[in-house]
């Protein structure tokens, strides 16, 4: 009897809105074209694509104590895009056998870790929603970019283009997608409204076009442009 009542109690609430529904989760596949990339042209390099989703009805939501590691190994920051929630902390490891100096000077968010040694870390917080792109202030070749973004439902692509977005609770969202080599006007063409359902939701493949894509050299955290990079060969083992 009261097992009884206590599930129509329950249910009661559910129909009248107060208790929260099950979080749901939510799929699709990008596909990318006009793309100078030969991993992409050969449909096996459609990763790194960020698709993000944001209530309809709240603003930008920060994440306190989330925590993520772009790796600093053989000149190369790893993963190449992340995506974070706003107020996340990202650790910047460096594993290699010599001085690195991870910075960004976009509207992002500017920062500047320093030069710090092998073996050690520097770390950074995230608090504003956008796209930061980072370089290394001695290795021209270092880049990567951190998408910040308002809200705790986000994915990025795997290389077959699918991606899952978990743990979104039913409701109507924002769609925003991030592609690196893709134009601003072409992404903001690809923003949509989401109803997401109890059953979570399958959404239709997005294409994105690489076409209006330039590759911009870009200068160091002193506005100048990279001289002779360090003698640091010797360092790595097998190299003189």
């Amino acid at each position: 009897m009261i097992l009884r009542w206590l599930t129509c109690f329950s249910a009661a609430l559910l129909t009248a809105g107060v208790l929260p529904l099950a979080a749901a989760t939510v799929t699709g596949r990008v596909e990318l074209r006009d793309s100078r990339d030969p991993a992409v042209r050969n449909r096996a390099g459609y990763s790194g694509v960020v698709v993000s989703l944001k209530p309809a009805r709240s603003g930008p939501a920060t994440v306190a104590g989330k925590r993520a590691v772009m790796l600093q190994k053989d000149k190369t920051f790893t993963p190449h895009v992340m995506a974070i929630p706003m107020g996340a902390m990202v650790d910047f490891p460096n594993s290699d056998p010599i001085f690195h100096n991870a910075f960004s000077s976009y509207s992002g968010q500017i920062f500047d870790i320093g030069l710090y040694p092998p073996g050690s870390t520097r770390s950074v917080r995230f608090a504003r929603e956008g796209v930061v792109r980072v370089f290394c202030n001695i290795h021209s070749e270092m880049s990567a970019v951190i998408v910040v973004v308002g809200s705790p439902y986000f994915a990025t692509t795997k290389r077959d283009g699918s991606y899952e977005i978990s743990g979104v609770p039913p409701g109507d969202y924002g769609l925003s997608v991030f592609h690196e080599r893709a134009a601003e006007p072409a992404l903001r063409a690809l923003s949509r409204k989401v109803v997401v359902g109890p059953d979570g939701a399958s959404l239709p493949a997005m294409s994105i076009s690489e076409a209006g894509y330039l590759s911009i050299p870009h200068t160091n955290k002193y506005g100048h442009e990279y001289g002779e990079e360090p003698a640091d060969r010797a360092g790595y083992p097998g190299k003189k």
